[in-house]
C-alpha cells in the first residue's frame, strides 16, 4: 500500500498536541514505521510501557492518552466516539511523515477502527489496522451496564479478568479512576454503527482463548471490514486481559506484521 502524507488535507497541528494526546516511545534515533495504541475503557498510555523494550529500533510508539485520567485528569472525558475519533486524527497530522500502523485493545479497537476509517478518507490510511479483545462494530454485544451505577461497572472492569481491578477497593484511587470509566463506558456503549465502513486496510485480530466476553465469531466478523484475504486472527491463553502476561509474544506478532 502506498503511503501518503497528509500536509494538504490536514490542519496544521496545534502546538503541544503531542504533548496532550500521545506518550511518544521511540528506541531508535531515526525509526521509519510508527505504531500508535490505543487502551480500553478506563485505561491509559500506561499499559504499552514494556511494549518498546519488545519493538524493532526503527518502530516509534505512539500511546494513545484520553482525555480525563493520568496527566489529563482536569480535562473533561470524551463520551462520544465521533468527537474522540475525529480529535485522534487531527491530532496524528504532525506524525504521518511515516506509515503508521495502529492497534487497539477493547474499546481502543472500536476507536483505532474510527481513526483508521478517518485516515483513509484523507487519504493516509494505516498499512494495518491491529484490533484486540472486541467484536467488530456490527457485532459487538452492548455490556448493558448503566454507566451511573458504579458498582455494576466495577463489577463489570472485575468480570474481565485480574488486572488492575484492585484499584477499585481503594476509596481513594476509586474515586479518582471512575469518572473515567464511566465516561468511556458512555461512549462504547452509544456507539453501535450498523454498517461499518470497510477499510482498505488489512486487519488483524487477536484474542484471549478464555475471553468469554468476546466470543470468536464476533471477533471472525472483522473480516468483513476489510479485502477479501485481508484478515487474520490469533488468539492467546488467557482471559480479557492476556496481552499482560503475554505481552512479549504479542508484541513480537505485532512486530512482524508491522515490515
Amino acid at each position: 500500500m502506498t503511503f501518503t502524507p497528509l500536509s494538504t488535507t490536514f490542519p496544521a497541528p496545534r502546538r503541544h498536541t503531542e504533548d496532550r494526546w500521545f506518550r511518544v516511545h521511540r528506541a531508535g534515533a531515526r525509526p521509519t514505521r510508527r505504531l500508535v495504541c490505543f487502551p480500553h475503557a478506563g485505561g491509559t498510555a500506561q499499559l504499552f510501557h514494556g511494549w518498546p523494550a519488545h519493538l524493532p529500533h526503527d518502530v516509534e510508539l505512539l500511546a494513545v492518552r484520553y482525555p480525563g485520567r493520568q496527566d489529563r485528569l482536569a480535562e473533561p472525558c470524551v463520551e462520544d466516539m465521533t468527537e474522540l475519533a475525529d480529535a485522534v486524527t487531527d491530532a496524528l497530522a504532525g506524525h504521518l511523515d511515516l506509515p503508521l500502523a495502529l492497534f487497539g485493545h477493547s474499546m481502543g479497537s472500536a476507536v483505532a477502527y474510527e481513526v483508521a476509517r478517518r485516515l483513509e478518507a484523507r487519504g493516509a490510511g494505516p498499512r494495518r489496522l491491529l484490533v484486540s479483545g472486541r467484536a467488530a462494530p456490527h457485532r459487538a454485544v452492548p455490556a448493558g451496564v448503566p454507566a451511573d451505577d458504579d458498582t455494576a461497572l466495577i463489577a463489570t472492569v472485575r468480570g474481565l479478568g485480574d488486572f488492575q481491578s484492585e484499584v477499585y477497593d481503594i476509596p481513594e484511587l476509586r474515586e479518582l479512576l471512575l469518572p473515567a470509566l464511566r465516561g468511556d463506558y458512555r461512549l462504547i456503549e452509544s456507539y453501535r454503527p450498523d454498517r461499518p465502513v470497510p477499510l482498505r486496510a488489512p486487519i488483524t485480530a487477536y484474542t484471549g482463548r478464555d475471553d468469554t466476553t468476546c466470543p470468536e465469531d464476533g471477533v471472525r466478523a472483522w473480516a468483513e471490514l476489510t479485502a477479501p484475504g485481508g484478515f487474520d486472527l490469533r488468539s492467546f491463553p488467557g482471559d480479557h486481559f492476556y496481552l499482560v502476561p503475554h505481552e512479549a509474544p504479542l508484541v513480537a506478532d505485532l512486530a512482524d506484521r508491522l515490515r
